[in-house]
């Protein structure tokens, strides 16, 4: 397992499939090279975006083996590979964190458990007991707009004597919790931007990190931007910043997954193609994304 640096662009890796919903893993696979070429610090696989939930145990370990093999290869495994853990119990998260542990995962993201809305208590528990069930560094994912628990700055306070919750992706598109979870729990964790449009502001506000999803179609200029950022280059950081907005929208709403993976396939990088119950999109939805993406790519810096 590589160590590691909680630092740079960590992006959020769609889960290809062919048209009858089972795994492409040679694209994603060529996905990955794509990304690795442009810089990427990690990998995030089997999130939200990865369409975790719609994968079962097997498919999920075989992303994460991709993933592994793929980082080997280019980059003697220097490229830390993730697994998002969103599972529906508590004992279901920490059987799964064991399994990918087993498949080679570098780190976890791990969420609340799914469906049952845990009040604070059963929330800090959760994660107390994923985190002493593994030996690996966990990044905490709190994203109370999709997914109806917040974990708030003063719980993260309360949670840091446990030494392997190391990293928080902060989702919540409140961007003062940044400096709040800075005032209340110093810097105890790396703080990562979660929301595409937002993360200007969360790396002004401190952010270390970024997991990141429109970006997966436009790799490139994803790295040019944070690396324009973190130097503090903010005239031309805006400037690119400025073409890249209306596509960052993609990464927003109930369709964000559809939108994204439609994104990789007009750029050449992938397939739309998603699992139930998700469908491809269809009818005027389908035609203004595309405008959306294809004015993007018109407008593509050079």
């Amino acid at each position: 397992m590589s160590e590691i640096h909680w630092r740079g662009v960590f992006p959020a890796v769609t889960t290809q499939l062919k048209r009858d919903e089972s795994l492409n893993l040679a694209a994603t696979a060529h996905h990955l090279e794509v990304l690795i070429d442009s810089g990427v610090s990690g990998l995030v696989m089997c999130g939200s975006l990865g369409e975790s939930q719609t994968l079962d145990l097997d498919e999920k370990l075989a992303v994460v083996r991709t993933a592994k093999e793929v980082s080997q290869s280019l980059t003697g495994g220097r490229i830390p590979v993730i697994s998002g853990v969103a599972e529906m119990s508590t004992a279901a998260a920490i059987r799964y964190a064991h399994a990918a542990q087993e498949a080679g995962a570098d780190g976890l993201m791990v969420l609340p458990a799914m469906v049952y809305k845990a009040d604070s208590r059963e929330t800090m528990l959760h994660y107390r007991a994923v985190a002493a069930a593994t030996t690996l560094p966990i990044l905490v994912y709190n994203n109370p707009v999709g997914y109806a628990v917040d974990i708030t700055p003063e719980m993260f306070a309360e949670l840091a004597d446990v030494p392997n919750l190391v990293a928080i992706k902060e989702s919540s598109a409140d961007t003062t919790r940044i400096t709040a979870l800075y005032n209340v729990c110093g810097d105890r964790y790396a703080i990562f931007g979660g929301v595409d449009t937002l993360i200007m502001e969360c790396v002004l506000m401190g952010a270390v990190g970024w997991i990141a999803g429109a970006g997966l179609a436009f790799p490139k200029e994803n790295q040019r931007l944070w690396d324009l950022m973190t130097a503090g280059e903010w005239e031309k950081a805006r400037a690119l910043w400025r073409w890249f907005l209306p596509l960052m929208t993609l990464d927003i709403g109930p369709h964000f997954v559809q939108y994204i993976k439609l994104a990789i396939q007009e750029v050449g990088l992938g397939e739309e193609w998603v699992r139930a119950p998700r469908k491809t999109l269809v009818g005027p939805e389908r035609e203004r994304i595309l405008a959306l993406i294809h004015q993007g790519i018109e407008a593509r810096p050079s």
